[in-house]
């Protein structure tokens, strides 16, 4: 250790772990470009490009008048609207700062060093780092067909597994699984081994898609959901997600995460946008016009794309670095998705129709195709 490092005092496996890398800010392209902000076209964070609904504006606004003060940190209100609304207890509730939170707290209350978690290849980056931030042993199973293969994650349950992490829709490839296959897979891990569902993305789903995995918790005490209202509802910047779960998982969550997680703003704007379901309906339709119109315009440049049920497209491009450079220059951020195996991969997430148009063309422009390709 050279004088002054002290990162050997950190565990090892806690310097092993490569920090998870967020989309590239409007702001970041701007000074590296030379570009005006009010150009730059961003399509890599899978965030509702509507913002949020007037309903949740007006809610931020007379929140604004109370920040002098902590928020609730039980978050009734918010807790007590989400257990109407999903049927359980308010006490199975659990509020987190994002989803993303959620994830972190089962990992942090149910993981110790030498546990094994198991994980799909191609799913969210969070279920690796989370594992290994508490000396955990991942376990990531190869995809099928770029989803879930659930028999082999059932297969790779041993004694040492304590938690195994699905994400439905799984990001970033957009693949589903089908509430039978879920519910059956959900049936068949052992009862001592947490089974953590991400439904980040499940607003998004048609109504035929959905199910309500709420109920099957009184049946399955070792289920975890885990939902936020990052994505559909809006409301990225103000990170707040939720976890419905038995209430004995839930009190083990709650002795680990931090007093007041989810802030004053946040819960105000999430008990807003949860009660507006106008705004959230006509979310999903423009998502799926969306997806309408990107599918469309990649067909029309022979570019070839995974299906998706979420509000993004996994996108084969080939040399994907230089083409996501290509399109920084043109100020359009995506996402590259190489740090999930998908080298050749870009995720795009779903814009308004003009973001949409914009990426077509400069995508057009950056593999050197013709045609008109923003259909």
């Amino acid at each position: 250790m050279r004088a002054g490092d002290l990162s050997a005092l950190s565990p090892e496996y806690v310097r092993r772990i490569a920090p998870y890398v967020p989309g590239k800010p409007v702001e970041e392209l701007a000074r590296e470009y030379g570009l005006a902000e009010k150009d730059i076209v961003k399509l890599a964070s899978n965030e509702n490009p509507r913002g949020p609904s007037p309903h949740v504006r007006q809610a931020i606004a007379e929140a604004v008048a109370g920040i002098t003060r902590y928020p609730d940190g039980n978050g009734f209100a918010l807790k007590t609207a989400l257990a109407a609304r999903f049927g359980v207890e308010r006490e199975q509730v659990v509020l987190g700062n994002g989803s993303n939170d959620i994830l972190e707290l089962v990992t942090q209350a149910f993981l110790r060093p030498g546990d094994e978690a198991v994980y799909s290849q191609h799913a969210f980056a969070v279920y690796p780092l989370a594992t290994q931030a508490r000396g955990a042993i991942g376990v990531a199973v190869p995809a099928r067909e770029l989803g879930h293969d659930l028999d082999a994650m059932r297969a790779a349950i041993t004694p040492r597994t304590r938690i195994v992490f699905v994400a439905n829709p799984n990001n970033p490839t957009g693949t589903w699984l089908s509430p039978g296959a879920m519910k059956s897979f959900v049936a068949s891990v052992p009862q001592d081994v947490l089974i953590v569902l991400d439904e980040a993305y499940n607003e998004y789903l048609p109504p035929t898609h959905r199910s309500d995995t709420a109920s099957w918790i009184a049946n399955h005490p070792n289920l975890v959901i885990s939902r936020t209202f990052s994505k559909a509802y809006g409301l990225a910047g103000l990170r707040v997600g939720y976890g419905l779960m038995d209430v004995s998982v839930a009190d083990m969550l709650n002795r680990v995460r931090q007093p007041f997680n989810v802030n004053s703003v946040a819960q105000a704007a999430a008990l807003a946008a949860l009660a507006d379901a106008d705004y959230m309906d006509e979310s999903a339709r423009l998502n799926f016009a969306g997806l309408e119109q990107l599918m469309r315009g990649l067909d029309s440049l022979g570019i070839g794309y995974v299906p998706s049920h979420g509000n993004f497209l996994l996108v084969h491009i080939g040399d994907a670095a230089k083409v996501y450079e290509r399109l920084l220059r043109k100020g359009v951020i995506v996402r590259p998705v190489a740090n999930y195996g998908l080298p050749e991969h870009l995720r795009v997430t779903v814009g308004l129709e003009e973001e949409n148009r914009r990426f077509l063309s400069a995508l057009r422009e950056a593999v050197g195709k013709s045609g008109p390709g923003e259909s």
